[in-house]
C-alpha cells in the first residue's frame, strides 16, 4: 500500500518530537525507503511557505525526493475533479488571489492514479470540497495520521 501524505499530515509530525518519538521517525523512514511513503511537488510548495517546525522541514529535505512532479495521469484526473462544480472551492480565493500552491488536488490524484490512501488531519464535512469528500466522491481511501499509524500496528 502506497501512503500519499497531505500537508497538514506531515505537519502533525511536528508535535512527535524525533528525539523522543524515534520509533515514529524510524517507521517513516522505513516506508520512505520501501517507497511507500510518498507526496506530491505542490506539498513541498505549501510546506516552504508555512511556518513548520525545523525537524518536520529538516526531514522533508532530507526526503524531497518523495515529492513527486504529476504525471499525465493524474494531471487529467486532477481535470476530472474540477469537472464537479462543488469541487472548484478546493482552491481557495486567497489562493488564487496570491498565487499560493494548492496541494489538494494533486494529493487525490497522486492517491487514485497509483492505488493510494491519502493521509491528511481534514476531516469529512457535510456539503464540503474538504479531502475527505473528494475521495469519497472518488472511492478513494482517505485516513488521518492516527489511523494511518494503527494500521501499521506501531505502538509506542
Amino acid at each position: 500500500m502506497i501512503y500519499v501524505f497531505d500537508t497538514s499530515s506531515l505537519r502533525s509530525l511536528q508535535h512527535f518530537y524525533p528525539s523522543v518519538f524515534k520509533s515514529i521517525w524510524n517507521g517513516l523512514d522505513t516506508f520512505v525507503q520501501q517507497q511507500k511513503l510518498i507526496s506530491t511537488r505542490e506539498v513541498w510548495n505549501e510546506l516552504e511557505r508555512q511556518n513548520i517546525s525545523a525537524d518536520v522541514l529538516a526531514w522533508a529535505k532530507q526526503n524531497k525526493h518523495i515529492f513527486t512532479t504529476p504525471n499525465a495521469a493524474e494531471l487529467q484526473f486532477v481535470a476530472q475533479i474540477f469537472q464537479v462544480k462543488h469541487f472548484h472551492s478546493l482552491i481557495g480565493e486567497q489562493q488564487r488571489l496570491k498565487g499560493m500552491p494548492v496541494a489538494d488536488p494533486f494529493v487525490i490524484a497522486c492517491a487514485k492514479v497509483r492505488g493510494g490512501t491519502v493521509v491528511t488531519e481534514e476531516q469529512m464535512k457535510p456539503a464540503a470540497a474538504k479531502i475527505p469528500n473528494v475521495c469519497s466522491h472518488f472511492n478513494i481511501l482517505c485516513i488521518d495520521l492516527e489511523e494511518f499509524m494503527q494500521q501499521q500496528a506501531w505502538i509506542f
